[in-house]
């Protein structure tokens, strides 16, 4: 049978190959000659156009102040008037704790739509700026997490962070004579959280109209350096005293739920509408109405004489009050494992421990225990961790 002989484009090409190649001749590069690279057709959405990240450094740039936090960017506050602000890919924060909390200060490239005339852009796709760095937190309320299921337990310098509420000032531990009960346990807790992230408590104990606080107990407390305050968010006594103390801060609310958080933020900020719910009558507890954070911006005081002190970003004469629902599990949900974590005083000797799971109460080599004993540790920090152990086995 006859050989078939090969046709096509493809036999010619190999033997022009082939001759240029004996020839001595580049055969890539006439093959590469004439190409040319077509550009992506790439349909960018409109607000990618508007302000494209490559473009950042030519945007006007502010500092605001972070009042909530969703999944695909955050609200900031800028001025007096809050934006939607996306984080750009070059936003860079430490892997050891939240990148982004309520609180933090940012610095945002702002749009062109949206400085141009000053308004924000109607169309809901459309961020109206870009987050590009935060600036480092003064305080952080916080909890430890692990980062692994190999870590339980374990809460050094290399675990995660998770931060609440970022740059406070003040922790409004909020308490309550009746309905639900007044409850000292659960404020020790609150004040070690406090003492970890560097945040000055204040005790407010409401519902004074239904009786007044244990004397014994609030007495404690105020040897311990800790201010006090009585008030009514029904009848208004003390709301006054309450707001002198909060003007130019940053406070965020601590408390049980049923002690009157939301109704004290109504008798403070007035125009607050925040919600309210009856406690239940078989049990004495209160219902959770905070679902998201809100920051609430509290009425100035009358002007006084002399020059206005310089306030931080995003706060007004009358400071801040921050609700959020992750300070509500913050005290209620400690964990055991997790309770040396909140006293800063264990740290270097934890590490030091002859067991890994040591609970500092009665293991031999204990290095927190020898600490305590050589005066390193004061005794009234630990005796402190030893009632909150203790109360977290108990219903409080």
């Amino acid at each position: 049978m006859a050989k078939r002989k090969r046709k096509g484009k493809s036999d010619r090409r190999i033997k022009d190959w082939h001759g240029r190649y004996h020839a001595g001749e580049d055969a890539d590069a006439k093959a590469h000659r004439g190409r040319k690279h077509a550009a992506p057709a790439v349909k960018l959405p409109p607000h990618r156009l508007a302000a494209p990240e490559q473009d950042h450094e030519d945007l006007p740039k502010a500092d605001g102040l972070v009042v909530a936090v969703y999944q695909r960017g955050a609200g900031v506050r800028i001025g007096t008037e809050a934006v939607f602000c996306a984080v750009a890919k070059t936003f860079r924060a430490p892997e050891n704790a939240s990148a982004l909390a309520v609180g933090d200060i940012v610095t945002v490239a702002l749009t062109q739509d949206h400085h141009s005339d000053g308004k924000a852009d109607s169309d809901g796709d459309r961020t109206e700026g870009m987050i590009l760095s935060r600036h480092p937190r003064e305080t952080a309320l916080s909890r430890p997490r692990p980062i692994s299921a190999k870590r339980v337990g374990r809460y050094d310098s290399e675990g995660f962070e998770q931060v609440i509420a970022a740059n406070m000032d003040t922790l409004l531990i909020v308490a309550s004579t009746r309905q639900p009960r007044f409850s000292p346990r659960l404020i020790e807790r609150f004040l070690i959280v406090a003492e970890r992230g560097e945040l000055v408590p204040l005790l407010v104990i409401n519902k004074i109209d239904l009786g007044p606080p244990p004397a014994r107990a609030l007495g404690d407390f105020r040897e311990l350096g800790v201010e006090a305050l009585e008030c009514s968010a029904l009848t208004g006594q003390g709301v006054g005293e309450l707001r002198v103390r909060l003007a130019a801060r940053r406070s965020v609310l601590a408390g049980a739920s049923g002690v009157g958080k939301s109704a004290l933020v109504n008798a403070l900020v007035p125009a607050a509408g925040a919600a309210t719910r009856a406690i239940r009558s078989k049990d004495e507890r209160g219902r959770h109405t905070t679902a998201a954070a809100t920051v609430y911006d509290l009425p100035p005081l009358q002007p006084s004489e002399g020059p206005p002190a310089e306030l931080p970003v995003g706060v007004g004469p009358g400071g801040i009050l921050v609700d959020t629902p992750g300070i509500r599990e913050l005290g209620v949900a400690i964990d055991l494992e997790e309770l040396p974590w909140y006293f800063p005083e264990f740290e270097p000797f934890v590490p030091q421990c002859h067991f890994h799971n040591c609970t500092h109460t009665h293991e031999p080599g204990c290095a927190v225990l020898d600490a305590v004993e050589a005066g390193t540790v004061p005794l009234r920090r630990y005796e402190s961790y030893l009632r909150i152990r203790q109360s977290l086995t108990e219903d409080f």
